[in-house]
């Protein structure tokens, strides 16, 4: 059904849609899914442009004072993966910057790492144009023939290209590994190839468990997004790692599925926000929930929360003590209890893999397919987000 300015797609979710394979592609004409599954091959095209650029100039000035990465949407989430996966005993500042320019205190003992995937995004030329004028040293990361790349050149700084084969927020991968292996030249992570090659099989794993011919029924992601379908999403991560892939969760739900959504730390959740379990899309909601009604009935009664909790119970080589785990999976398993008490359904996706990377590969890579599933089951081409071409238009205007 066409509705207001272009969008079209309906209200309530066609479950039957997703165990049709043939009906998903016809509404993914951009292939989004396509897009999604090609992660783990991002990640090992982009290590190896990473490896051709000149990247160990970086380390002749030794250890920088702090590292700011400059970017803006999936560009600034390589920085939260960045910081997350140096970790807490990390020897300088790791710090996601979002805005035009760079912070006041940066100059020429200091790294800006400017990231773009269309090459264009005034957050990363801005940075990449104060780090040049300020002495600072400067990595690029974008697309390539971009203005990006030009003023990389004009710096003598690195570039790293990330060929245009998806749209930026389909390509998490493709622009996080050279970001990681700058900061391994800087001496900052211990990523190594066993970890690249590790992150991109489990990647191309889950592709594989949440492809479309797989049916809901053993696709996690599928089933993920028929959970989800029709509430109000709340995404908690349970330490540090896991709250950047709830953040990503976020990010995707919103742009691929149009869904409102609630996402960040448990921790911080434990401080506030766990009470939206209590209100009126909560306990409140699901108190007054008729058990005996069929699902039809139960939808139109009323929108619920729905709680996605990822957690990460892998040990961090960076940390000193257990501690923060056991603090952490206490959390997780009280949330968890409080949802159970008062009726609302939670989804829970557990971090494997060895390396931080690796784990964080298996939080992102079905909460990604889901949003794309979620966004077809509406009728939503996951590919063209009107709102989001016609706030470029304006804001060039």
């Amino acid at each position: 059904m066409e509705g207001t300015a272009g969008v079209s797609g309906r209200r309530d979710a066609d479950e039957s849609l997703l165990d049709d394979a043939d009906g998903l592609a016809e509404h993914d004409p951009g292939g989004m899914l396509r897009f999604t599954a090609s992660a783990g091959a991002q990640v090992r095209e982009s290590a190896a442009l990473a490896a051709e650029a000149n990247l160990t100039a970086l380390a002749d000035d030794g250890r920088p004072r702090a590292v700011v990465i400059a970017g803006i949407g999936t560009a600034g989430r390589t920085g939260d993966v960045l910081a997350t996966v140096a970790g807490p005993r990390c020897p300088v500042p790791v710090i996601p910057h979002r805005s035009a320019g760079v912070p006041g205190w940066v100059g020429a003992a200091d790294v800006v790492i400017a990231v773009s995937a269309s090459g264009r995004s005034p957050e990363a030329l801005g940075a990449a144009e104060a780090a040049h004028r300020r002495g600072a040293r400067l990595v690029a990361v974008g697309a390539p023939d971009s203005r990006l790349q030009s003023v990389a050149e004009r710096a003598r700084a690195p570039f790293i290209p990330v060929p245009r084969r998806a749209p930026a927020r389909a390509s998490l991968w493709a622009l996080t590994v050279p970001v990681l292996l700058a900061a391994r030249t800087l001496g900052l992570v211990k990523v190594n190839e066993a970890d690249l090659a590790e992150t991109a099989a489990r990647l191309d794993a889950d592709a594989d468990r949440c492809r479309p011919t797989a049916e809901s029924f053993v696709n996690p992601a599928k089933s993920l997004a028929l959970g989800l379908a029709g509430s109000i999403p709340i995404v908690w991560g349970s330490s540090p790692l896991a709250t950047v892939a709830a953040r990503r969760f976020g990010d995707t739900l919103s742009a691929n599925a149009r869904y409102p959504v609630v996402s960040g730390a448990l921790g911080e959740a434990g401080r506030g926000r766990v009470g939206l379990l209590d209100g009126v899309f909560g306990g409140l909601a699901e108190g007054e929930r008729d058990i005996f009604a069929d699902r039809e009935e139960a939808e139109v009664e009323g929108t619920r929360l729905r709680l996605v909790l990822l957690r990460d119970g892998g040990l961090n080589a960076e940390d000193d003590t257990d501690e923060p785990l056991a603090v952490e999976e206490r959390r997780a398993d009280a949330v968890q209890t409080l949802a159970e008490r008062r009726g609302v359904r939670c989804d829970v996706v557990t971090a494997e893999g060895g390396s931080a990377l690796e784990r964080l590969a298996s939080l992102v890579a079905v909460p990604d397919f889901a949003s794309v599933y979620l966004a077809l089951a509406h009728g939503l081409d996951p590919m063209a987000v009107p709102a989001i071409t016609e706030m470029k238009e304006l804001a060039n205007q």
